[in-house]
């Protein structure tokens, strides 16, 4: 679906060798060497730096806080969130959800950032 956005996690380098960064490399238009912002059917939020170490929690929620105005100014756009900081940076979820607790609602938590944020799903 063109107006689906696939939303990862990414190093300021924009290697996307890994994890769901490769996936959008691979399958949704993310380019090498680009480490923020839309790419393709992507988007890419940082949580590691340059040199791929893991970027603090502040430094991450200003990169969300972006991606949350892009995803307000571009409301025909549906944009999948994947646990971003979860898998290679090494957060939690209960660390990196809250920051998208005033999310529009065209973007699409994945179920580890909802159960962080509302409790498990029965």
């Amino acid at each position: 679906m063109v107006d689906e956005i696939f939303v990862f996690g990414s190093n300021l380098a924009g290697r996307h060798g890994k994890g769901a960064a490769l996936h959008a490399r691979l399958h949704c238009g993310a380019k090498y060497g680009q480490g923020e912002g839309l790419q393709g059917r992507s988007y890419a939020i940082p949580t590691k730096d340059a040199r791929l170490a893991t970027l603090h929690l502040s430094e991450i929620e200003r990169h969300v806080a972006r991606f949350l105005a892009f995803a307000v100014e571009n409301p025909g756009l549906t944009f999948r969130l994947t646990p971003i900081g979860c898998g290679l940076a090494g957060y939690k979820p209960q660390d990196i959800a809250p920051m998208f607790a005033g999310a529009p609602g065209n973007v699409r938590m994945p179920v580890e950032f909802l159960d962080a944020l509302t409790g498990p799903t029965p």
